[in-house]
């Protein structure tokens, strides 16, 4: 049987500041201009509580099948350095994992690391072999970083 537990990451190098690319992840506002998921559905439902970002910000989805539900919170906010968030999905399937970006500078802009971490479910953990998180998350976080540098990158 699989790992309990799996980890996906991908990095991107960005020419735009720590700051810049800080303030784009932790407002969930701006995910509407670089999240890969949000072109799933049109007519997707959005709510955010709390501030509008830092520690306590929170946005909830609710989609199509195709981009399901849920919602994620900032846990860990360290300006231009790093954002944790809670991320629970609700449908299509439950899980609760937890998202990183961390920021490093370089002398051209930044290297953002997104990671996601979390346990696997039973179905996952029978089937890792056929359904692998990276396999699943990865293009999609390739995608959100390119997008996320195109909107960084413009400012």
């Amino acid at each position: 049987m699989a790992a309990e537990t799996f980890l996906v990451e991908r990095s991107a190098d960005i020419a735009a500041d720590p700051a810049t690319l800080h303030a784009l992840i932790d407002d969930f506002h701006h995910w509407t201009a670089w999240s890969p998921w949000e072109g799933l559905d049109p007519d997707m439902t959005r709510t955010y509580t709390g501030p509008d970002s830092g520690v306590g910000a929170s946005y909830a989805w609710q989609g199509n099948k195709k981009a399901g539900s849920g919602s994620m919170t900032v846990t860990e906010s360290v300006p231009g350095r790093k954002v944790k968030l809670d991320l629970t999905f609700l449908k299509p399937f439950k899980a609760e994992n937890v998202t990183t970006f961390l920021l490093e500078p370089t002398e051209t802009g930044t290297t953002v690391r997104w990671q996601m971490t979390g346990r696997k479910n039973w179905f996952f953990r029978l089937f890792g072999f056929a359904f692998s998180m990276d396999k699943m998350v990865g293009k999609d976080f390739e995608k959100g970083l390119a997008q996320l540098a195109a909107v960084a990158e413009a400012r």
